[in-house]
């Protein structure tokens, strides 16, 4: 029988609130919370824990977590500070694998499977670097330890925060047949409700339905969906994460009467998305350009065009627009958000496929 093997999920703890805190101990056991102003339609990035017990999250309007936590202290979002912190928290994962994958600035998935360190324990090997992390950026993690990437995720949040949880592979049938649906990644609030509807609350009640039920009633999602309620997730560690996507957006802090006003914000996001386009070390091939709209009610549209394009600002910019007006047309109400973007392909398989790209 092939060796388990020990998948670290590492998650720091309200990363940017902890390190507005760490920066001025006068906050510390205050509600602080990370984000924009709350004059137009600012959002929060991070809430600390003294936060949340006021309802306050992320993603939650600033003017609306101001309301449940007046006495909310609110900090401007300093991603240059944020990103040195996280380099130096990778520096520190790399001192027992190479295999590490992260997932933002505040998160990782590390392959300890081959490291001789602390007597090759992942329990040890997490305590250590939790440790490590402390006592070089004074910050706390959150960890989970497991068999795979599925499992060590929904643990490193069972003893948050400043905590780990370790499930072995003995535990692991029974931990995840109590899991509730709404722990398997990728299941949403639609789906979730979907799958109760079937009278399927945990992990457990879903594990009768046949490969083929599941994907009757979920589509290609039903077969994931049929593996991680037994716990079964073989997607290795990849140090080298492949883009899929590339966007920028804008939020009005006043709506945009039709496609005419949108339009005048093109050029604004055509420069932020070149920007980040030629930022990347790793350059890809654009496979296909999208719009996504959400209008003043909070609905969404999404309008795509799959194709093979150079990097040509002016085709690309006159392509787009054409999407904007298509999708505007969907709903042909006021808009609060615009955003444009790409779909990629590696260049080494767009070659394998005997294409050619450029940056023109």
């Amino acid at each position: 029988m092939a060796a388990h093997r020990k998948i670290i999920h590492l998650d720091m703890d309200c990363f940017y609130a902890a390190v507005e805190v760490r920066d001025n101990p006068a906050l510390a056991g205050k509600p602080v919370a990370v984000g924009a102003s709350p004059t137009g339609r600012g959002v929060l990035t991070t809430a600390n824990y003294e936060a949340r017990k006021f309802g306050v999250r992320s993603a939650m309007p600033t003017a609306t977590a101001l309301r449940q936590c007046p006495d909310l202290i609110l900090v401007p979002v300093q991603m240059d500070k944020y990103r040195a912190a996280s380099q130096a928290i990778h520096k520190i994962f790399a001192d027992y694998t190479d295999k590490i994958e992260p997932l933002s600035l505040d998160e990782a998935f590390l392959d300890v499977s081959d490291c001789e360190q602390c007597g090759g324990s992942a329990t040890l090997i997490a305590e250590e670097i939790r440790q490590r992390i402390y006592d070089d950026q004074q910050l706390t993690a959150s960890a989970g330890i497991s068999v795979n990437k599925f499992i060590a995720k929904v643990a490193s949040d069972w003893n948050k925060p400043n905590g780990q949880t370790v499930i072995t592979p003995d535990q692991v049938d029974q931990f995840v047949a109590e899991l509730p649906v709404g722990k398997i990644f990728g299941v949403g609030k639609v789906t979730e409700a979907k799958i109760h509807k079937l009278g399927v609350k945990t992990c457990g009640d879903l594990r009768p339905f046949s490969e083929r039920e599941l994907a009757q009633q979920f589509g290609s999602f039903g077969e994931r969906l049929y593996r991680l309620c037994r716990g079964i997730d073989n997607r290795p560690v990849k140090s080298d994460r492949v883009r899929k996507s590339q966007s920028v957006e804008r939020t009005f802090s006043q709506d945009r009467a039709d496609a005419a006003a949108l339009l005048e914000k093109l050029p604004d996001l055509m420069d932020d998305l070149e920007r980040r386009y030629q930022k990347q070390k790793q350059r890809y091939a654009i496979n296909g350009i999208f719009v996504k709209i959400k209008f003043h009610d909070f609905q969404t549209t999404t309008m795509a065009h799959s194709g093979r394009y150079f990097w040509d600002k002016a085709l690309l910019s006159h392509e787009f627009a054409q999407l904007i007006e298509q999708a505007w047309l969907r709903g042909q109400r006021a808009v609060r958000l615009l955003g444009i973007g790409f779909q990629f392909v590696e260049l080494d398989t767009a070659a394998k496929q005997g294409d050619l790209f450029t940056d023109a």
